[in-house]
This record gives structure tokens, C-alpha cells and sequence, in this order.
């Protein structure tokens, strides 16, 4: 599997007042300063490289009962409703945005969010495909 971090990266970066740090070994981004909204989780942390992200309350119980093979409940975040999703198996990049996307709406603050929605045209529009993965 070729490394999914770059694609990570380039939806994440574009909101505004994100930042790229470590968090426990893996790369993690942050809305604002503490406001962490995606973790990546290498096979240290998981028995296989997947994300964990903030989710709108209900998302995580409606995706992981949905298709589990995709989505979990990922350990030490998920009973507060944070969502896991595998990257090796097929993703939908315009999924995948839009899961972000909702993920840096959860913990942005206002000012972070009022610049996303004047922004001309939202971040995560046109998605870079991950590895491995396939549109629709």
C-alpha cells in the first residue's frame, strides 16, 4: 500500500488555521491551535493505517453499522463519538472529504468557521485520490 499521509495532508491543510504536529508518533491536524479534527493511525496504533476523526453526533454508530468493514469505532476517542476509517480497503475520496470536512466543523472554532463558509470555494471541493482507491 503506497502511503496514504500525502492525500491526507492536501484535504486537511486547506481549512483555514490548520496545522500539521505529532500527536503520540503520527501526524495529527488541528483546527486552531489545540482543536485536534483528524488523527492518522499507522499500524502502531492500529492493526491497519486508518484515520480517526471528530463526527457529527449519530455518524459513527450510522457508518459503522453500515459498512464495517470501512468504519470503526477507534479506540481511547471513539466514546466520544469519533470515527475510524480504514484506509486499506476502497475509499471514495469525495467521501473521505466530506468526512473531514464535517470533522473540522465539529471542533473549529466560530472565527475558523465563518472564514471556511466565506471562503469562494470550499477546501476539500475537489478531492486528491488516495492511493489505491476509486471514485464512486
Amino acid at each position: 500500500m503506497t502511503d496514504p499521509i500525502p492525500a491526507i495532508r492536501s484535504l486537511c491543510l486547506p481549512f483555514p488555521g490548520c496545522a500539521e504536529r505529532l500527536s503520540h508518533g503520527e501526524p495529527a491536524w488541528f483546527a486552531g491551535a489545540r482543536r485536534r479534527f483528524v488523527t492518522y493511525a499507522g499500524i502502531r496504533h492500529c492493526a491497519r493505517p486508518a484515520i480517526w476523526c471528530a463526527a457529527p453526533p449519530g455518524a459513527q454508530e450510522a457508518l459503522v453499522a453500515a459498512d464495517p468493514v470501512r468504519f470503526f469505532r477507534p479506540p481511547y476517542v471513539g466514546h466520544r463519538g469519533w470515527l475510524g476509517v480504514y484506509l486499506d480497503v476502497a475509499v471514495d475520496p469525495a467521501e473521505l472529504a466530506e468526512i473531514i470536512t464535517d470533522a473540522y466543523r465539529q471542533v473549529a472554532p466560530p472565527t475558523l468557521l465563518a472564514q471556511l463558509d466565506a471562503a469562494p470555494a470550499h477546501p476539500a471541493a475537489t478531492p486528491r485520490e488516495l492511493p489505491g482507491t476509486r471514485r464512486g
